[in-house]
């Protein structure tokens, strides 16, 4: 194309009338990089967007010879360690669920609809007949709480976490403080952790809530009414 535009250039250069000039190298190069400076010449040229991405992928294929040349087995062993990431990082976001951005409890427990604990075991109920196991988790949570407000075992408090409320029904019950923990955990994990609920969770805390109703609390004045009772027996034996 040079020689080309060198030949028109030197024709343009004379007129019909006069001998063939020889233009010297540096003015020749000139006319002609100016001469292919002309649209017309560019109409078919890729655009920006193309020539980044052509040198995106060129970049991402030297990237790529670089480091199967320097792992075990070339291309192939890369392939095979990508692989291997990729289900560890699957199998860590399967077990862990979503990351959530708040704390873990940072809600309250109830919403604006006052139900009863009754209300609560039914719709937990209708929820698992479904297999809806974390709509029927929540449920049941907030019938094990809504039935101990109900038995003056927690104050009736608007704002209250299921930490809050399993802390708070672990003085009252204190045999069954672990597995109060262990529902507000279900409870959290699946309404702000985002983990899936199953139907062995949602046993779990129905048993929980069936046995709260048969558990008598330990109440504030029998505790001191039993240590005074203990205290006054070793005086008298003392004595």
């Amino acid at each position: 194309m040079l020689r080309a535009v060198d030949a028109s250039a030197l024709s343009l250069a004379r007129s019909d009338d006069e001998p063939p000039l020889t233009i010297p190298r540096d003015p020749a190069r000139e006319a002609a990089r100016r001469e292919l400076s002309k649209r017309m010449y560019h109409e078919n040229d890729p655009s920006w967007f193309q020539r980044a991405l052509d040198a995106f992928w060129d970049w991402v294929g030297r990237l790529f010879d670089t480091a199967s040349s320097a792992t075990p087995g070339g291309p192939l062993g890369l392939v095979v360690v990508i692989a291997a990431i990729v289900l560890v990082v699957g199998a860590l976001w399967w077990r862990l669920g979503t990351p959530s951005r708040g704390p873990a409890s940072s809600a309250a427990l109830f919403d604006d609809r006052p139900r009863s604990a009754a209300d609560h075991r039914a719709a937990a109920e209708a929820h698992a007949a479904q297999g809806h196991w974390n709509q029927a988790v929540q449920e049941r949570m907030r019938a094990i709480v809504r039935s101990l407000e109900e038995r003056a075992l927690l104050d009736v408090r608007p704002g209250r976490t299921a930490d809050e409320a399993a802390a708070e029904a672990g003085r009252a019950l204190p045999s069954r403080t672990d597995r109060l923990r262990s529902a507000a955990r279900d409870f959290d994990d699946v309404t702000y952790g985002g983990r899936a609920a199953t139907e062995q969770s949602y046993h779990r805390i129905a048993e929980l809530d069936r046995d709260l109703e048969r558990t008598k609390p330990v109440l504030a004045n029998s505790t001191s009414s039993s240590h005074s009772a203990d205290h006054n027996a070793r005086r008298g034996a003392a004595e």
